[in-house]
């Protein structure tokens, strides 16, 4: 199960950098249209939260120690946070749904919550490696040297 765990984590961490590339594509998409960020919307909206939520039971399963399972679900947090950037930016744009130096300073968290999301992720997944050593050491015979 940690091998399971920490394939999954290491999805998790993926989803997040094509995430990134998805949020370029839509970037320089012209014209630029409701259609220019889908699939970084589907990947922040779905895929992620699934990747985590399947690391999360892997890692319960596994009997990861609690703050690592705390630490693989983050992303998912961090994915509603990045909901509510976004919402919070859109309600403080003006009337006619132009943005405004508000709305584009709270927007612009969108970007560094992603990073943060990221980075969390790389933590959970280099720790989940860890853990599956510990294990493979574990059941390791006496005397025998662990797998690198």
């Amino acid at each position: 199960m940690r091998k399971v765990y920490t394939a999954l984590a290491g999805l998790t961490l993926l989803a997040l950098v094509v995430q990134f590339y998805f949020a370029g594509v839509g970037a320089f998409d012209r014209p630029l249209d409701d259609g220019s960020f889908a699939l970084h919307s589907i990947t922040g909206m779905a895929v992620i939260p699934l990747l985590s939520i399947l690391a999360t039971i892997a890692a319960a399963l596994a009997r990861a120690p609690g703050r690592l399972i705390g630490l693989t679900i983050a992303p998912l947090g961090l994915v509603i946070v990045q909901a509510l950037i976004v919402m919070v930016g859109k309600v403080l744009s003006d009337d006619t749904g132009a943005t405004t130096p508000v709305s584009l300073a709270v927007l612009g968290l969108h970007a560094l919550n992603g990073m943060a999301t990221m980075g969390v992720a790389a933590t959970a997944f280099r720790r989940a490696r860890l853990f599956m050593a510990e294990g493979a050491a574990t059941a390791a015979p006496a005397g025998a040297m662990p797998a690198r």
